[in-house]
C-alpha cells in the first residue's frame, strides 16, 4: 500500500479563499470530517475527540481535568498526580479558584493540553458549520467555550487563565450563528431572530467585561451576526411580524422588560 497522499490530493484539489471540507465514512464505518488544506487533508472524528484518542480514558483532556477538579474540590485537598503539578509558588501569577488549595489546579502543561485541544474542535465545528451539522456545531463551541472558563478560574500561571480570553467572542457568535440556523431548519424564522439578538448582547456583554466595549460596534463578530438578521428579517412574513407585536405586548404586561427589548429591536429592524 503506497503511502503517497498525492491520489487524494488530486482528486481533490485545494481551493484558496474558501473552506473546503467534506463528510466521508471511514473504513471503520464510522462518518469522517475531511477539511482540504493547502498542504493536505485533516480528517477528524464526527463525535468524540477529533483524533480520536481518549486521554486518561475520558472523552477528552477539558473532561479528565473536569472530573479531577470537581474530585478536588470535594475532598478539600489535592491532587498530587502528575497532572496536578507541584510548581505553584504561592505568588499572585500562580493564585487558582478560590475553591482548591493553591497547589491544585491546572499547572502550564494542562493549560497547554487544553488549548491545543481545543484547537482541534476549533477546527471541525468550523467544518460542520459548512456542512450544516449545526447541533455539533453547539456542542464543540459550548464545549471550547468550558476550556475557556476552566483555565480562567483554575489555571495557576495568569498567562495561561487569560491566553483564551480572546476566543470568547468568535465561539459566542459561531454558537449563536448555529442555533438561528436550527431554528430556521425547523422554519422558526421568528425564534431565529430572537437567538441572534440574544447572541449580540451576549458578545457585547463579553466585550464590555473585558472593558473593550468601544471595539464591539465594529466588531467582526457584531457586523456578522447584524448581517445575517438584516437578511433574515427581509423573509420574515406579516404574520410573523403580528406574532411579534403580540409577544411585546404579553411581555410588557409580565413586566418581562428583557424580552421586550429584544422584540422591540425586532421589530423596528423590520420597519427599516
Amino acid at each position: 500500500m503506497t503511502t503517497d497522499l498525492s491520489s487524494i490530493l488530486n482528486t481533490w484539489p485545494y481551493e484558496s479563499g474558501q473552506l473546503n471540507v467534506r463528510l466521508i465514512e471511514g473504513d471503520d464505518g464510522r462518518p469522517k470530517v475531511q477539511m482540504r488544506v493547502d498542504l493536505g487533508v485533516l480528517q477528524m472524528e464526527a463525535s468524540g475527540r477529533p483524533d480520536g484518542l481518549r486521554p486518561k480514558g475520558c472523552e477528552s483532556l477539558l473532561e479528565h481535568h473536569e472530573l479531577r477538579i470537581d474530585e478536588e474540590i470535594e475532598q478539600g485537598m489535592p491532587n498530587t498526580g502528575e497532572l496536578a503539578g507541584d510548581d505553584s509558588t504561592g505568588d499572585e501569577n500562580n493564585a487558582v479558584g478560590d475553591d482548591l488549595p493553591s497547589s491544585a489546579g491546572l499547572n502550564t502543561d494542562d493549560c497547554r493540553g487544553l488549548r491545543e485541544e481545543a484547537v482541534q474542535y476549533y477546527h471541525r465545528y468550523i467544518s460542520l458549520l459548512v456542512l450544516g451539522d449545526f447541533d455539533g456545531v453547539v456542542r464543540d463551541t459550548s464545549r471550547n467555550m468550558r476550556v475557556i472558563d476552566l483555565c480562567e478560574q483554575y489555571a495557576k500561571d495568569v498567562e495561561d487563565r487569560e491566553m483564551l480570553l480572546q476566543f470568547r467572542p468568535f465561539i459566542a457568535m459561531m454558537r449563536t450563528r448555529a442555533l438561528a440556523s436550527q431554528m430556521l431548519a425547523m422554519d422558526e424564522p421568528g425564534a431565529a431572530l430572537v437567538l441572534i439578538d440574544i447572541g449580540i448582547n451576549d458578545v457585547r456583554n463579553i466585550y464590555d467585561q473585558a472593558g473593550r466595549l468601544e471595539a464591539f460596534e465594529d466588531s467582526h463578530e457584531a457586523q456578522l451576526l447584524r448581517g445575517m438578521r438584516a437578511e433574515l428579517a427581509k423573509k420574515l412574513p406579516a404574520s410573523q411580524r403580528s406574532e411579534l407585536k403580540r409577544r411585546l405586548e404579553e411581555s410588557l404586561k409580565a413586566e418581562n422588560y428583557e424580552l421586550a427589548a429584544i422584540l422591540r429591536d425586532e421589530l423596528r429592524m423590520l420597519k427599516d
